[in-house]
């Protein structure tokens, strides 16, 4: 809003408002502590996509286990709630224990519950186990995320975090592939890759200095203190996560669906259309990286093409044209996602900023849970996985016209009139 009478907003202040201060950190240790946060970030990437290749063996191996249809999708989808309704939790921890050192406990649990399966016999025990797993992940991904945060600040801040969203992507595809490779020798051999972050723990121990020491990079915002943890501002933010999960997510589960309804059944040629849609969430994260804009005025822009990716999905003739409109579907998510995350992240001081992360992390999680339940419900409700996202594209254009019209309103407000000078 604009001040109501003279003195009027001043440049400097609406600089510092709307385009973060920039403080690059440098050093001998800079990069390896960036490695450290970016690899502590996929672990969770790791746990959401590493043994969907082995489900159809595990499903097998425990054919005459009763509900075995019903578990085995379940071990590979319930690291993502127990995320989903712990990270939040994770963050009032982080606030209040210290993020290296639960970032340091979290991660040696990751390895010893992540490999449980590996010596389990119990559907049941492992699936319990999985759910620890994401517990651990909670906790992992609020703390890197946090640190983030911590250690840096303006436009370089901005960076990581979109580099979290690309580094995320890569991985997914890696983490697939090592899967599929792995579960060649046996539905079990997978769960050997968890004990990677037992690497990782020590390193962080030793390398990752303690936020205080990285004080002098906070924002002039940050600065303040006594001020109640801005819940109204985020819960907005939160809520536009979820949705912007499942937009992003509904491709990502679906593609080889949509392919198979247009008769393409080659694991080959689904694997590239997976491939491309999953390269354009890579340059969307470079592009949001690059440009240097600020997230309000860039989430319009991602979720339009969010929205135009369905529509062209929806209306698509032939796989190639379903597969272009994935990848300005993905484009879109790339950017989106970074944007929203940055916009959490702008509203938070150093003393809430870990259960802030802990609550949009849960958010984001908490969509890609309900992805899919929510195109279920759709195509009963609409008859076909294509005009699901028919419905998706419809909604993606209001969510865009409604961030449209506050990005506006916000520009328009911070535009000081001009000086009337009165006749003397």
């Amino acid at each position: 809003m604009p001040a109501p009478v003279p003195p009027l907003p001043s440049p400097t202040h609406r600089a510092v408002e709307d385009t973060p201060t920039e403080q690059p950190v440098s050093g001998p240790g800079h990069r390896l502590r960036l490695t450290l946060l970016m690899a502590g970030s996929c672990l969770p990437i790791l746990g959401a996509v590493l043994i969907a290749p082995v489900l159809p063996q595990m499903r097998a191996h425990f054919a005459d286990v009763p509900g075995v249809d019903a578990l085995v999708p379940m071990a590979l989808t319930i690291p993502a709630l127990s995320l989903a309704l712990l990270a939040p939790f994770a963050g009032v921890i982080v606030d209040r224990l210290g993020r290296k050192r639960l970032l340091v406990v979290s991660t040696v649990l990751y390895a010893i519950l992540g490999t449980a399966p590996l010596w389990l016999d119990s559907l049941g025990a492992i699936v319990a186990s999985r759910a620890l797993v994401g517990v651990a992940e909670a906790a992992i991904m609020t703390c890197s995320t946090t640190l983030i945060g911590d250690y840096y600040s303006g436009r370089q801040r901005d960076r990581y975090l979109a580099m979290q969203t690309m580094c995320a992507s890569i991985s997914a595809t890696a983490f697939f592939v090592l899967g599929g490779a792995a579960g060649s020798a046996g539905w079990r051999m997978p769960f050997w890759a968890y004990a990677v972050s037992l690497l990782l723990a020590p390193a962080m121990a030793a390398f990752l200095p303690r936020p205080h020491e990285a004080g002098a990079h906070h924002n002039v915002s940050e600065a303040k203190t006594g001020r109640p943890f801005p819940w109204r501002p985020l819960a907005g933010t939160c809520a536009l996560t979820v949705f912007g999960a499942i937009l992003f997510y509904t491709v990502q589960v679906e593609m080889a669906f949509l392919l198979d309804d247009m008769g393409v059944s080659n694991s080959g040629v689904i694997g590239l259309a997976t491939a491309s849609s999953s390269a354009a969430v890579v340059v969307g994260a470079v592009v949001f990286a690059k440009a240097g804009r600020s997230p309000q005025l860039w989430l319009p822009t991602a979720f339009g093409l969010c929205a135009l990716g369905f529509a062209v999905i929806w209306l698509a003739p032939n796989p190639v044209v379903l597969t272009v409109g994935a990848v300005i579907n993905c484009l879109g998510s790339g950017i989106m996602l970074p944007s929203l995350l940055t916009l959490a992240m702008s509203k938070l001081d150093y003393a809430d900023r870990g259960r802030g992360t802990g609550l949009w992390t849960g958010s984001f999680f908490l969509g890609q849970f309900i992805c899919p339940l929510a195109v279920l419900a759709l195509t009963s409700a609409v008859g076909t996985l294509a005009n699901v996202l028919g419905v998706l594209a419809l909604a993606g254009t209001v969510a865009t016209t409604a961030l449209g019209l506050t990005a506006r309103r916000r520009r328009t407000g911070a535009t000081p009139e001009p000086v009337r000078h009165m006749a003397g």
